[in-house]
């Protein structure tokens, strides 16, 4: 990604931020992670973290993603006798997100998937979270979410994070 890229996308998700009236340091600005999964299409696939805390026990972070943006298909599997996988609950903090889950499939979904994604995205049970509304995802659960037309924001609060053992549907997934 280049320099012009990630800045506008930090502009981006600051502006989302503060519409959410999320107070965020100078120092939490600058950290801000833009996160393209390795695709190279951020318009499309990807999200933005801030990350309060992240560590053994528990991890504090926001999501925001741009509109339309997916963060694709993942689990989070176990990682050690101390890790049996990450479990997440999803707050929705402004706009709307589009959480797509095991369990039966929903007819005529909100979502807007490209070709190119679609074959990697199996969990179709629509959770539609609007601001105020939250869901928890158990640990090793297949998951991918979308931002609604305007973006979003999303507090995550976690056990443990550990980003880079994520499995992706998507092969060509790079999450580190």
């Amino acid at each position: 990604m280049n320099e012009s890229t990630f800045s506008s996308a930090r502009l981006r998700t600051i502006d989302l931020l503060d519409r959410a009236k999320i107070v965020l340091t100078d120092k939490e600005k600058q950290n801000i992670e833009i996160a393209d999964l390795g695709v190279g299409d951020l318009d499309h696939v990807g999200l933005e973290v801030v990350q309060y805390i992240n560590n053994d026990r528990y991890c504090a972070k926001e999501l925001v993603l741009f509109s339309w943006q997916i963060c694709l298909e993942h689990r989070h599997p176990k990682v050690s006798e101390t890790n049996p996988g990450k479990m997440e609950t999803f707050r929705c903090r402004w706009g709307e997100v589009y959480l797509y889950t095991k369990g039966d499939p929903t007819p005529n979904p909100k979502a807007r998937v490209s070709e190119t994604y679609l074959p990697y995205l199996t969990a179709w049970n629509e959770v539609i979270l609007l601001p105020g509304e939250q869901y928890t995802i158990p640990k090793n659960t297949l998951h991918w979410f979308q931002a609604g037309p305007d973006g979003c924001v999303v507090s995550e609060f976690s056990s443990a994070s550990t980003d880079e053992n994520d499995v992706f549907t998507d092969p060509r997934v790079k999450r580190v």
